[in-house]
């Protein structure tokens, strides 16, 4: 019954989230092949998972998800902004993401280029012009939203990445690398659900702390799944990391190993959950979702 509940609810927001951001891109008046290209990657089929936390955190403390949505589809522009940039030839050169064509093949790099650009900078514009945010909610979500897809967050996870190809680095090192690349946009997930819905500071405190171990989940299981994982469910080569010679849990730990870490985040992630006053949410199965996933 949980399971029917999970996926129900993940499917009933994909579809809100599509509706959203389909009516916002339908009132943007910018060149038709800069809006072709963006839409490209955000239609890809992607998951949601990040905007889906977001709205899960405002639920663990609140009703209606309406004041909320601006910032999930912000967030979700974000993440995929940095996916069209993460497969250009410069970065880790990829020809496929969720089984199809990446941006810069279906187009041309520069239009690539220019299309995360895009979704960067119309994110900020989406939130700094909801009329349901307070003045004080939008300085709030828009100074954590660049804190964390910027140098001290994702993109300073990013480089730190590329730094660490063809190197040995330890566990302390590797969870650094993707409390910032990973965990930083999931983090600012839960955090502007549960501030959108009043959530005490305290409560806040703990699901942050709950959104490291969360990233961290996340990660492990997508190197799992590089190594072990279906191309055809994956959507994308298998062994790419292998190839690319990045640093991986299961290179520092091996298969089993990196299994074993995975389930002490996991225990971690609980706890805090517990002392968010929010295990009894939807976090709790999507914290087993993103344990389990095979894609």
């Amino acid at each position: 019954m949980a399971h029917k509940r999970l996926q129900a609810y993940l499917t009933y927001y994909r579809e809100e989230l599509q509706k959203a951001y389909t009516s916002c891109f339908n009132k943007l008046e910018i060149p038709g092949n800069l809006k072709q290209s963006m839409l490209y990657s955000l239609d890809a089929g992607g998951k949601r998972l990040r905007p889906i936390l977001l709205f899960a955190s405002y639920e663990a403390y609140g009703q209606d998800v309406k004041k909320a949505m601006s910032s999930a589809i912000a967030l979700e522009m974000i993440h995929t902004y940095s996916l069209i940039h993460d497969d250009l030839p410069a970065m880790d050169d990829d020809d496929y993401r969720r089984g199809m064509l990446t941006n810069h093949k279906k187009f041309d790099e520069a239009t690539a280029i220019l299309a995360g650009d895009a979704l960067l900078t119309y994110s900020f514009e989406l939130i700094l012009n909801d009329p349901l945010l307070t003045a004080d909610e939008k300085v709030t979500l828009t100074k954590e939203l660049t804190a964390c897809s910027g140098p001290k967050g994702m993109v300073g996870g990013q480089i730190l990445d590329m730094e660490a190809e063809k190197q040995s680095v330890s566990l302390e090192a590797m969870e650094e690398i993707h409390a910032l690349k990973t965990g930083e946009l999931i983090r600012f997930a839960i955090f502007a659900g549960a501030f959108l819905a009043n959530a005490t500071d305290d409560q806040v405190r703990y699901l942050e702390k709950y959104a490291y171990y969360l990233g961290l989940i996340f990660q492990v299981q997508d190197d799992i799944l590089d190594v072990s994982g279906e191309e055809e469910k994956l959507g994308k080569r298998v062994g790419s990391d292998e190839l690319n010679e990045k640093s991986t849990y299961p290179k520092l730990l091996g298969l089993e190993g990196a299994i074993a870490q995975k389930e002490k985040y996991v225990q971690q992630a609980y706890e805090n959950l517990k002392l968010a006053d929010a295990e009894d949410s939807l976090l709790k199965a999507l914290t087993d979702y993103f344990s389990e996933r095979d894609h």
